[in-house]
Formats: C-alpha cells, sequence, structure tokens
C-alpha cells in the first residue's frame, strides 16, 4: 500500500459558543463606547466591506482586496483623530466630501482591480503568446533559408 507523503487533516470549523459570543458583543459595545469617534469613522468608512461581508460572504478575495484598499482610505482619516481626539472630530472628518471620496474611493479602486486584474493578465498571457509566435514563424523561416522548403514540405506530409 502506498503511503501517502503527507498526512492531510480535515478542517474543522472554527464556531463560538454562547458565553464566547456574548462577551464578544459585551466587548465590542464596551470598545464603541470607549472609543466613539473611531467607532463613528470605521463603522461609516468601512460600509463597502461591511455591505461585502453580508452579501458576499464566502468570496475571500473579494474582501481581502476591497477589505485592505478600504481600511487604507479609512486609517488616512482615522490619522486625525489619532492626533485629536476630541467629541467633534468625526462630524468634522465625515463632514468634509474628501475624506468621504477617499474612505470609499479607495474601496471602489479595489472592486476595479477585483474585476480587471484577470483581464490584464488575459491581455499580457496574450500578447506573450503572440511574441512567442512570432518568435517561433522567425525563427522557422530561419531554417527554411538555411535547408531549403523542400524539407519542410516533406515533414509535413
Amino acid at each position: 500500500m502506498i503511503k501517502p507523503l503527507y498526512k492531510t487533516t480535515s478542517k474543522k470549523k472554527f464556531k463560538l459558543n454562547f458565553t464566547q459570543k456574548l462577551l464578544l458583543i459585551l466587548g465590542l459595545i464596551m470598545l464603541a463606547f470607549s472609543s466613539l469617534p473611531i467607532m463613528v469613522v470605521l463603522l461609516l468608512g468601512l460600509l463597502p466591506t461591511i455591505t461585502i461581508i453580508l452579501t458576499d460572504p464566502h468570496n475571500s478575495d473579494k474582501l481581502t482586496i476591497v477589505g485592505c484598499l478600504n481600511f487604507a482610505g479609512v486609517f488616512i482619516c482615522l490619522a486625525r483623530i489619532f492626533n485629536q481626539y476630541a467629541a467633534g472630530i468625526p462630524i468634522s472628518i465625515l463632514g468634509n466630501i474628501f475624506n468621504i471620496i477617499i474612505m470609499l474611493g479607495a474601496a471602489a479602486f479595489g472592486m476595479i482591480i477585483y474585476y480587471e486584474l484577470p483581464n490584464l493578465f488575459l491581455v499580457i498571457s496574450k500578447a506573450s503568446a503572440q511574441r512567442r509566435l512570432h518568435s517561433i514563424d522567425n525563427k522557422l523561416e530561419k531554417i527554411t533559408q538555411e535547408w531549403g522548403s523542400d524539407i519542410i514540405s516533406d515533414l509535413s506530409k
């Protein structure tokens, strides 16, 4: 009997029991009240990522790309809160349209990357294949000139 080189282990799904869920919710509520300005900007800035989590939870590639770029856009606005921690800062951040454009535009850029990156790879691979085909045709012409076309026609029969 052939033994496999490595053992495959079945992955168990990670599930929380009731007390762990309750502690997690209480912790999030305490975090929300203790750092309300940060949580307000995070909640409104990460709406595209939250939408992807709720609507398409099994597509981890989309979540990774859009979520990382969305968080990068939100983090730019969070830096102002970290520098000046006050209750009115989230209103001034979310009231400025350029901050909203930065936060949501980063998520939109992530969606563009997610949908257009495969097409870009197709275009690059087609161009590479055409270059290789052109190079092979040039080599075939050189061989034809050196050896003569009757040898190549004999091979094709």
